[in-house]
């Protein structure tokens, strides 16, 4: 089926059960952003395969709403669907919810499935709906559509030893608990499959490039119980709960547990699934509230920290080796984007401890370096040449950590114009990476450091600056960003973001520099508390790509310093012809 037809199949649906607008988000019962297959009705309905967008369907119309890192893709990938798309953030742009409202009459029913979507975008739709005399329901109406769906993995859990979390089972659960009695709360529910993982000590492999589990937490006074498929538990992950004092049962069997609490005070995330709270509402009250082990995980401690340390001189490693093959043998043996990632996931795999990929790679060749969240396909991948840029963004999964980096650089001799966009996009990421700043600052406030050099020429980038990124966990991870958007979390020591201000030209090329940052104290003075930046990554940058006249000299000697640095960790591990071309590369600018 064509995404038309499957459109036309949902009206069928619709049109049944009296549904004038059905809303499809990107979402699981764990509201995750990356998503088992069995969940990715989105990205089925409507041929759009970004990690962030929704989809409405009306009587005769249908929308896709989606931010700016996906604006260039997400209108290939939705031609011929007959699915407009609406640029979320620029002006002009309607919100999702005042559309529907201008498109059904009152009266009308919208219709969302539950377990796809979360509690704050359930009451402010309900809210906003009711208001003009129209009903939400909970109606899974994909489930009559999409028949051909998968099941969910069989793979195993196994345990993430103690020694690599820092922490162990007991003592995650404790810590939780006193924030519970802080806020008043009898029972707790972690729903999210990272703070999951995180909470158990345990990984798995159900969604791809993540390495987490389907699962659920209820944490009471005296009990703590684990939902998950019992027969994926390996024996050490099983032994690891019983003696955490965690009880293990069935992932079915999560919803009927929640219906045996009367008279309880559940602390749950605002961002569970709707479905949870349908379950509750009627015995129980609710405290509303961020997951307490979410910030926790957030802030990592030392031996994480190390973990990242290690992986980071390991892919370094391997990113060198790659980068080098890729400048030497480009247009002289055949390849193309998919291939080219193909090749630097077999870089990634000759290391200790990897696992796969974090994310799926960014190949980006011309024109495609311009789509910021650009996947290259198997079948009519863009041939890649020794001419024009190359935009790679990738990252790995290793046992001690999880990495992201990208760097964009010349096959052939670039142009002015684009050495002059990347130093300026490179000086932004010094300029971030050197910044002290006071307890209390948040990623907003960060957020034009890295920007203002190109604003400085009337140039910006559609993305977020900086997310945060898990030990041996999810490449994006929250509360914490470097962003426009107003965040309210505070940057604290131990947590870990990405450094990556881009700039794109559509049709043209993209440029994003990217390193991982981890935030650690810097000094105390008289005016309080001051924080700075670990760099964490180790590889270098291109030099025939950077116009010296546009940095300064402190900005100079950032550079001059970081490849000294990529020299002392890598160096060690290279021979031969590389070593030589990488000690050229990290020689002085």
């Amino acid at each position: 089926m064509t995404s038309k037809e499957k459109v036309a199949a949902l009206r069928e649906e619709m049109q049944k059960n009296n549904v004038d607008a059905f809303i499809v988000y990107s979402a699981d019962p764990h509201m995750s952003e990356y998503l088992p297959e069995e969940w990715q009705e989105r990205a089925w309905l409507s041929g759009f395969l970004g990690s962030a967008g929704f989809v409405v369907v009306t009587k005769d119309k249908a929308g896709l709403w989606t931010d700016g890192r996906y604006f260039t893709q997400a209108a290939i990938e939705l031609e011929g669907s007959g699915i407009y798309l609406f640029k979320d953030g620029m002006e002009g742009t309607p919100n999702y919810i005042d559309w529907i409202i201008s498109e059904i009459p009152a009266g009308g029913k919208v219709a969302v499935n539950a377990l796809a979507a979360s509690n704050a975008n359930w009451e402010l739709l309900s809210q906003k709906l009711n208001s003009k005399n129209i009903t939400l329901i909970d109606f899974p109406l994909l489930k009559e559509v999409w028949k051909e769906r998968g099941t969910p993995s069989t793979n195993p859990i196994y345990v993430h030893p103690v020694e690599r979390a820092g922490k162990s089972v007991a003592d995650k659960i404790a810590a939780i608990r006193q924030k519970m009695e802080e806020q008043e709360a009898t029972i707790h529910i972690i729903s999210s499959l990272d703070d999951v993982a995180w909470t158990s000590n345990l990984r798995g492999s159900d969604v791809d490039c993540n390495p987490v589990f389907l699962g659920y937490i209820v944490i009471t006074k005296n009990d703590a119980v684990l939902f998950t498929g019992l027969e994926k538990l390996e024996v050490e992950a099983r032994k690891q709960m019983d003696d955490s004092f965690v009880k293990m049962m069935p992932y079915e069997e999560f919803y009927n547990y929640l219906k045996a609490f009367k008279n309880e005070k559940v602390l749950v995330s605002p961002n569970s699934n709707q479905q949870i709270f349908e379950t509750l509402k009627a015995d129980n009250q609710f405290i509303k509230a961020p997951v307490p082990g979410n910030l926790m995980k957030a802030q990592k401690n030392e031996a994480e920290l190390e973990g990242f340390r290690t992986v980071m001189v390991r892919d370094g490693v391997a990113m060198v080796k790659f980068l080098y093959w890729l400048t030497h043998n480009a247009g002289k043996e055949a390849m193309n984007e998919y291939s080219i990632g193909e090749k630097l996931r077999g870089f990634r795999a000759q290391g200790e401890n990897f696992v796969g990929e974090s994310f799926g790679s960014i190949i980006g060749y011309k024109d495609n370096g311009a789509i910021m969240h650009y996947s290259a396909k198997e079948e009519g991948s863009k041939e890649v040449t020794n001419e024009a840029t190359i935009l790679v963004d990738s990252g790995g999964q290793y046992l001690e950590g999880t990495t992201d980096i990208t760097r964009t650089f010349a096959l052939g001799t670039p142009s002015e114009e684009f050495k002059r966009n990347s130093t300026l996009v490179l000086q932004g990421l010094i300029r971030l990476s050197m910044v002290k700043f006071p307890k209390g600052t948040k990623g907003v406030h960060l957020d034009a450091i890295a920007r203002l050099p190109l604003w400085m020429e009337g140039k910006d980038f559609n993305h977020g600056t900086g997310h945060g990124v898990g030990s041996f966990m999810n490449v994006h991870e929250g509360p914490q960003n470097i962003r426009k958007d107003m965040n309210p979390q505070d940057l604290l020591p131990g947590m870990v973001c990405s450094n990556e201000p881009g700039y794109y030209l559509e049709g043209q090329y993209g440029i994003r520099h990217e390193n991982l940052i981890a935030v650690k104290e810097a000094e105390k003075t008289i005016h309080g508390t001051f924080y700075e930046f670990e760099t964490l990554t180790f590889c270098p940058f291109f030099k025939d790509t950077v116009v010296k006249e546009i940095l300064s000299e402190t900005e100079i000697a950032w550079l001059n310093n970081y490849h000294k640095i990529c020299e002392e960790k890598i160096a060690p591990y290279l021979e031969g012809e590389v070593k030589e071309w990488f000690l050229q590369l990290v020689s002085p600018l």
